[in-house]
């Protein structure tokens, strides 16, 4: 069986062990921060109740969780966590009936409207997950919301006053656009090298504190092919914090790269779980 109304994204990060997804579901409330092993997660949105796996996650504002029959699907983190209530199907989508309702901040769509949303919009597609939140009007980036959850970013509308400053001003000739170069970067983990550019912090909508980062530049894939990266960002981790790291400090270090940007910066590609750390003299 396949259902109409799942919008998959066409990448995402996966949590591929399990005490990476653990972490993720305690930061999102799905289950307690004292909890050692995952539970069984139900999607109950489109009247049904299946039970579901979490595979990763495309932002902060954007889980992937995959049904029964194999399709992935995008989900807020806050709604499916109000999922797992024992009470939901009562109150939620599966028995709202025709009827329109909000809960916890969350806009509900009656089933008929889920409905033909999805089928309008079965072509939609995932905003760039890497432009995850780049400003502070963003939400989850979802075309084609089909749980009725967020609402879409329309951004000021050329009018009047757009008409009349262009009347005054010089038109200008603008510069060539330089053509960024497309980087096929491996999977798994590689050998790098990078320098510490600085250290910053992040919004966390899920946390009352900032996360820490660490921007880098002069990135190298190093083994097995050597790739030049430029400037790439990691977690301000306590296993990188061990480190004592300062501006300039050069770095080997094995770690899985991706393309995923960080947030309200142009830096495009992610360093996920560095480890065999060493610094240069």
């Amino acid at each position: 069986m396949t259902y109409a109304f799942t919008i998959e994204p066409p990448e995402y990060y996966a949590l591929d062990n399990e005490p990476e997804l653990i972490a993720k579901c305690q930061e999102w409330g799905l289950i307690s921060a004292k909890a050692t092993k995952l539970k069984t997660f139900y999607y109950k949105g489109n009247g049904l109740n299946l039970p579901c796996t979490i595979l990763g996650f495309v932002d902060h504002m954007t889980a992937v969780i995959e049904l029964d029959n194999g399709q992935k699907h995008c989900i807020h983190p806050s709604y499916l966590k109000e999922m797992q209530a024992s009470g939901y199907s009562t109150r939620g989508l599966s028995g709202a009936g025709a009827e329109t309702g909000t809960e916890q901040g969350y806009t509900a769509q009656a089933p008929d409207s889920a409905e033909t949303s999805a089928q309008d919009d079965s072509s939609a597609e995932l905003v760039n997950p890497e432009d995850d939140m780049d400003g502070p009007d963003s939400f989850s980036e979802l075309k084609g919301d089909p749980d009725g959850l967020v609402e879409e970013y329309i951004g000021p509308q050329a009018g009047s006053n757009a008409d009349a400053t262009s009347e005054t001003k010089p038109k200008t000739k603008a510069a060539p656009k330089t053509k960024a170069v497309k980087i096929d970067l491996p999977e798994g983990k590689v050998k790098m090298s990078g320098v510490v550019k600085e250290f910053t912090t992040v919004p966390n909508h899920f946390s009352d504190n900032d996360d820490e980062v660490i921007i880098y530049e002069s990135v190298t894939i190093t083994e097995p092919d050597v790739i030049e990266v430029g400037e790439a960002w990691s977690s301000h981790s306590a296993t990188m914090k061990k480190q004592e790291l300062e501006v300039g400090d050069v770095l080997t270090f094995e770690a899985k790269i991706i393309k995923k940007k960080l947030t309200r910066n142009p830096v495009p590609y992610k360093i996920n779980n560095p480890s065999k750390i060493q610094k240069e003299d």
